[in-house]
């Protein structure tokens, strides 16, 4: 999802409350504060020693202990307020993907892709997802579509492959 569509369902949901599935059927607690925004210019160089570049707003959430009893949700308005303000200190590129930052005691700290989101009842649900790795390199690398479902092996790249 991109910024702007992020920007946009906010907009038109403002009245609801704002809640975000980190995996299948586990929601980020009622707890949680937005505590960092960061506009990311990522610059890369694949295997197959391609350059790329791209953008990225990621959005950090992080649950307060301190309000571990509480029971309502943050509200869509509350959060497009804090979002504005921050984009008021520091421009968003609207066509960069948008990412959330998320960790607890039983899962690991990621950037959560944005794969779906849904209204149920007066939440706005956003629901989060691990993109898994990826090599962008494929033909460059020798690397034939079958064997990307084959389990992994000991193997490496052979300095004639054009990998790294």
């Amino acid at each position: 999802m991109k910024t702007q569509e992020l920007f946009n369902i906010l907009e038109q949901n403002q009245g609801k409350s704002l809640c975000f599935e980190y995996a299948p059927n586990l929601m980020v607690g009622t707890n949680y504060h937005i505590t960092e925004v960061k506009h990311i210019a990522v610059e890369s160089v694949d295997c197959g020693a391609n350059a790329d570049s791209w953008n990225e707003t990621i959005i950090q959430l992080w649950e307060s202990p301190s309000e571990i009893e509480k029971t309502n949700y943050m509200s869509v308005y509350k959060a497009l307020g804090i979002l504005k303000k921050v984009g008021k200190m520091k421009s968003y590129r609207l066509d960069a993907e948008v990412k959330f930052e998320y960790s607890n005691e039983t899962f690991h700290t990621a950037q959560l892709f944005v794969n779906d989101y849904e209204i149920q009842g007066t939440n706005l649900i956003f629901k989060l997802a691990v993109e898994k790795t990826d090599c962008k390199a494929k033909e460059t690398c020798g690397i034939p579509e079958d064997k990307l479902t084959m389990e992994p092996t000991n193997a490496c790249c052979s300095p004639s492959s054009g990998c790294c």
